[in-house]
């Protein structure tokens, strides 16, 4: 073993000794850097690591993870510390939307039903009426009247293929996105097919990539078959259910870790190498180890935002089922999938 590797072993030995001490719960989202992962005692998407924070018996709740999500995680473990090693973890899709702006939009559109997607914030999600992962949200927003206007927020490509599946005609879309996830296009796409003809897609609902594949295969234009429109859960979960060997993964390459680690004898590429999120990678393990002993960087929600986000995201909940747990969904055209979580 190198210097180095020791070196990291031996912080991330003091770091789980000092969750232990601290009676602290680590959570790590799929895109956090490989040493992060494994220094957590639970990895997955922001969806799954709230409900994790929601049942663990710990007091202290380190999120590696980005604001919103710690956020989310505060709402439903209101008697919990929530700690976020970084404060610079924001999102880009997130902020693409303000509570502010949201009031504005629903007073062009009065008596929309508003469904957020849960990577929000805590206030946005107090202005909405349902919250919905990139998996349930055909479902969330099927559940609404028909003839009710929906405002769908914040991302467009999750928007556009929802509104896609759905055939809704009064569905607005927010104009935002996240900007690694808008940076994997078709190119990229094509240019991987062509290199690796026998991998299957694993495709994230937020890229640009995704609403064009649809379109695409719906028309004929392109062969659906190996196409999977999954959530980052239902790319962890794919690859041991599949008969492929080898994969092409659309989202932002830090899942790449968690796959790889799951599925030694299978092989994944990127469908872009470059799609890295710097929010993401902010945290690092001498900041989870200084927010384990200074028990710093502490997310609040105040009550009664609270109250009104934790009202949506049970509406998501009651309407999808457990998110978490559910057999995947037919939500995209003959010869893709979708399934639920974020």
């Amino acid at each position: 073993m190198s210097v180095a590797a020791e070196s990291l072993t031996a912080l991330q030995d003091r770091i789980k000794a000092l969750a232990r001490e601290r009676n602290a719960v680590i959570l790590a989202h799929n895109y956090e850097r490989p040493e992060v992962q494994d220094v957590a005692d639970f990895v997955g998407d922001s969806l799954g690591l709230s409900r994790e924070a929601a049942s663990t018996p710990a007091d202290v709740i380190v999120f590696c993870g980005v604001h919103f999500m710690a956020e989310t995680a505060a709402i439903l473990s209101p008697r919990k510390r929530v700690l976020l090693p970084d404060l610079a973890a924001g999102c880009s899709l997130a902020a693409t939307i303000d509570a502010g702006q949201l009031r504005a939009w629903k007073a062009e559109h009065p008596g929309a039903a508003v469904v957020s997607y849960v990577n929000t914030s805590a206030a946005v999600k107090a202005e909405s009426d349902y919250c919905c992962t990139s998996g349930n949200a055909v479902d969330v927003v099927n559940a609404v009247p028909a003839g009710q206007d929906v405002l769908f927020l914040p991302d467009v490509f999750l928007g556009a293929h929802v509104r896609r599946i759905t055939g809704r005609k009064n569905m607005h879309v927010w104009m935002g996105e996240c900007h690694v996830h808008a940076g994997i296009d078709s190119e990229d796409l094509a240019r991987q097919r062509a290199a690796h003809p026998d991998a299957e897609f694993l495709i994230h609902p937020e890229c640009g990539c995704a609403t064009s594949m649809v379109d695409a295969v719906s028309s004929g234009a392109i062969d659906g078959a190996g196409v999977q429109i999954l959530s980052t859960e239902g790319m962890i979960r794919r690859p041991a259910a599949s008969p492929a060997d080898a994969f092409i993964v659309a989202t932002e390459v830090g899942i790449l870790h968690r796959l790889r680690r799951e599925n030694p004898a299978k092989t994944f590429y990127p469908a872009n190498e470059r799609a890295v999120c710097a929010y993401m990678k902010v945290t690092t393990l001498p900041k989870v180890m200084a927010s384990l002993e200074r028990l710093q960087h502490e997310i609040t929600v105040p009550p009664d935002v609270a109250a009104r986000a934790r009202l949506a995201i049970e509406r998501m909940v009651a309407i999808g089922g457990t998110p978490a747990n559910r057999p995947h969904q037919g939500l995209s055209p003959a010869g893709t999938s979708a399934d639920p979580g974020e």
